[in-house]
């Protein structure tokens, strides 16, 4: 399927690493021009250099001098798809997490996303299309006990989605939420290779996987090539027809009707 990205730019937020690095390459293997983005210049233009593609651009988007940096670093390039990947999941529980780890859960995971938000929204406006997405999680819909403030923000960004749709509508903005359960990254794979182990599961993780994802019904974890995939169709064109929608991509381990 052609998505028909080619001509349009996207910025995606935290695209230095990770989940946010597959997206950008799946946008630029789209046609899409991508602003790759780093919290400093040298992880921008060492991810870009490693996607062959892109342009580098920086700024820290949990405060607003550093939305301010980024807004500049991109301007000239005509965004027309933001995709707010960036976010962080910190360990905690409800006994050690204190209010100084609930705020920075907030502006790391909402207001990172509002900043950016507010500063490319009146562009996506002018141009009279544009697509906003949102990097959730599943556990804003059913939250563990451990991790309550990052439960707590990712929660606060879903209803934010849901308002800005509303604010949003009859506008040829389209705005979603792509929520992913837990995915495959080197740091998933080696926690588990080595528990496997230990466990009698096997010693590749071909043989553990199985056991690890007992509980998610496609018998595998999610990889992040397939969150990308989803959120490169929600920025299409293609796409036109979704709007304030919570894309949930975890395999089927969550189990809800909403």
């Amino acid at each position: 399927m052609n998505l028909e990205l080619s001509g349009h730019t996207a910025l995606v937020t935290g695209s230095y690493r990770g989940t946010g690095y597959s997206i950008a390459r799946h946008l630029l293997d789209e046609g899409a021009q991508v602003l790759v983005h780093g919290f400093d210049e040298d992880a921008a233009r060492t991810a870009v250099a490693s996607l062959g593609g892109g342009v580098p651009v920086a700024g820290d988007i949990c405060t607003d001098a550093g939305a301010d940096e980024l807004l500049r670093a991109c301007s000239g390039f005509p965004v027309d798809i933001l995709v707010n990947n960036y976010g962080t999941a910190q360990a905690g529980d409800w006994t050690d997490s204190d209010a100084g780890a609930w705020i920075d859960a907030y502006e790391k995971n909402v207001l990172s996303a509002q900043r950016m938000i507010r500063r490319f929204l009146p562009g996506l406006r002018a141009n009279g299309w544009g697509r906003i997405l949102n990097l959730g999680t599943i556990g804003s819909t059913r939250p563990n006990a451990i991790m309550p403030h990052y439960y707590a923000a990712k929660g606060a960004l879903a209803t934010m989605t849901v308002s800005l749709a509303r604010e949003l509508a009859g506008t040829g903005i389209r705005v979603n939420l792509v929520s992913p359960g837990l995915i495959l990254t080197p740091e998933v794979e080696a926690a588990n290779l080595e528990r496997g182990r230990r466990k009698g599961w096997g010693t590749t993780w071909e043989e553990i996987e199985p056991h690890v994802a007992t509980d998610i019904p496609i018998g595998r974890i999610v990889r992040r090539h397939e969150v990308a995939d989803l959120v490169a169709f929600l920025a299409s064109p293609r796409a036109d027809a979704i709007h304030g929608q919570n894309f949930r991509i975890d395999g089927g381990s969550l189990s809800i009707v909403s």
